[in-house]
């Protein structure tokens, strides 16, 4: 019976200690609105890894001050609206355009990174707003979502250029819809 005992034990602890690690080096994350589309699309679940450091392309994850909706709360499962009754801010999800020390500029539609056109072939909508920004400070990004017309992004003031520490992590593969599993 003791052997028994120490046994599940040990199973508990070594399942303990594996979901702890995987938490360190890796989140998951859940896609909301079409911001993303046609890269992402709601409800998609994605495997992020823990990183700051990112790279122009990368699809990223990372928190901001904008305050959960109550749509947005009504949204998540059970587990997620006790977690934002705590933290009641929203993480979201977009591509990172521009780096610290890139000038980006956004003239009648197109992107302009370091004076050369970017070709985003992942874009679905036309890119709205004129932006002009010489040289983007030390440790902050800009980054838009793929879906132009709908989404927040660093164009906007209300989110801006995001600070590296805010990034959580950089999306690396697809959970789920089982049948879009696999590589973005």
């Amino acid at each position: 019976m003791k052997n028994e005992i120490f046994e599940w034990l040990k199973s508990f602890a070594i399942a303990i200690i594996i979901v702890l690690v995987f938490n360190i080096f890796f989140a998951t994350t859940v896609v909301y609105s079409t911001s993303m589309y046609p890269t992402l699309i709601e409800k998609d679940i994605l495997l992020l890894k823990r990183t700051q450091e990112v790279k122009s392309g990368d699809i990223v994850s990372f928190k901001t001050d904008l305050m959960l909706s109550e749509n947005d709360i009504q949204s998540l499962n059970p587990i997620q609206k006790l977690f934002a009754s705590v933290n009641p801010s929203k993480n979201l999800i977009k591509r990172v355009i521009g780096l610290p020390g890139d000038s980006v500029d956004i003239v009648n539609g197109d992107v302009f990174i370091n004076g050369e056109k970017l070709q985003e072939i992942y874009v679905s909508s036309n890119t709205n707003g004129d932006v002009h920004i010489d040289s983007i400070p030390n440790g902050k990004y800009f980054l838009m979502g793929d879906n132009r017309a709908v989404s927040l992004d660093s164009r906007d003031s209300q989110v801006g250029l995001i600070d590296g520490e805010k990034i959580i992590g950089r999306a690396i593969f697809r959970l789920y819809p089982l049948t879009r599993f696999g590589n973005m």
